[in-house]
């Protein structure tokens, strides 16, 4: 079962890679405009001499050209389609790996790094195929949704696959499940929540004038209002799990090791993440802030977010060392 995690993990990266491709196709050619159909001829009409009037012809009132989609417009909606699906097919694999996984070490499949990447992914993946559902104008944020899922699935199988353990005795507890749950749940929220954030950024700039990079990759997004929306959807949702899990690993951490909080290098960075999330939050609600500031404010949380997960595991040591990787 842990080689065809390893197989299945491998093939949902591809799968990944086609649907980016996929959805590059579709944002590049989907501004294609339809063009107007061969007009015909105008008609002559001949009008019979009256009484008093001359005989002769007029032209008769043009009809409307009719339009059709142009080829290249086609061709992006075909394109959307499979990204589409082969999305869904990328997501289907990654829970293949992760339930393979948990099978062959016989436990839920957050026992190091590695485990823990695979589920915060899968989990904003699956969470992107809701909003991609709910909301098919976002469709385009799919292409840098599946952008970040190549680079961390990628990053995750080069450097911190580890072979399949056993739990370690610190972890075997019922809290384990309880806290662990909710982290990686509401991380991979937090992860979604990260696209349509950077993406206002770049959009509210487009729509504001701005020509240069990176605001040029935002010319064929959805609407920045509709983008920041989302992104405050999201956040909000996550928020209240996360300090949910932060109060499980306290209650956890208090019967485990006689304290609640030690200031723990990952205990001290969830706390830091904590803090600036719940500080976009209220940035979000007060009239005086513009939302551009807020939304840097949500960034900002996800970069604690990653120091959280990477950066405490290479550099730092603590009671939290379970990365499996040196």
């Amino acid at each position: 079962m842990s080689a065809l995690s390893d197989q299945l993990v491998t093939y949902a990266i591809l799968a990944y890679l086609v649907a980016m491709i996929s959805h590059a196709v579709e944002y590049a050619l989907g501004t294609a405009r339809a063009v107007p159909a061969k007009a015909a001829t105008p008609a002559r009409e001949l009008v019979g001499a009256g009484v008093g009037g001359a005989g002769g012809t007029v032209e008769a009132p043009a009809v409307p050209a009719e339009t059709r989609p142009s080829r290249s417009a086609g061709r992006a909606v075909m394109a959307g389609k499979i990204a589409t699906w082969v999305t869904a097919l990328a997501v289907a694999l990654h829970l293949g790996a992760l339930v393979s996984r948990g099978v062959a070490a016989e436990r839920m499949p957050w026992g190091n790094m590695y485990e823990f990447v695979l589920t915060v992914t899968w989990i904003g993946a699956a969470a992107w195929l809701a909003v991609r559902w709910k909301r098919p104008s976002l469709r385009r944020l799919g292409l840098f949704l599946t952008l970040v899922m190549v680079l961390l699935l990628a990053f995750a199988e080069l450097k911190l696959y580890v072979q399949v353990t056993p739990l370690m005795p610190a972890l075997q507890s019922y809290w384990f499940i309880i806290h662990v749950s909710t982290i990686v749940f509401s991380s991979g929220i937090f992860l979604l929540g990260v696209v349509p954030a950077a993406s206002y950024l770049m959009r509210a700039g487009w729509e504001q004038g701005r020509r240069s990079f990176p605001y040029t990759l935002a010319r064929r997004l959805p609407a920045a209002a509709g983008l920041e929306r989302l992104t405050f959807t999201l956040h909000a949702f996550a928020f209240p799990i996360f300090t949910f899990a932060v109060i499980a690993g306290a209650i956890w951490a208090e019967a485990a090791w006689g304290r609640a909080w030690g200031w723990d290098p990952k205990e001290t960075w969830a706390f830091i993440s904590w803090v600036v999330y719940a500080g976009y939050l209220h940035a979000r609600a007060t009239p005086s802030v513009k939302r551009n500031v807020a939304t840097w404010i949500a960034i900002l949380g996800f970069l604690t977010m990653l120091m959280n997960l990477f950066g405490v595991n290479f550099f730092f040591t603590g009671l939290h060392s379970y990365a499996g990787v040196n």
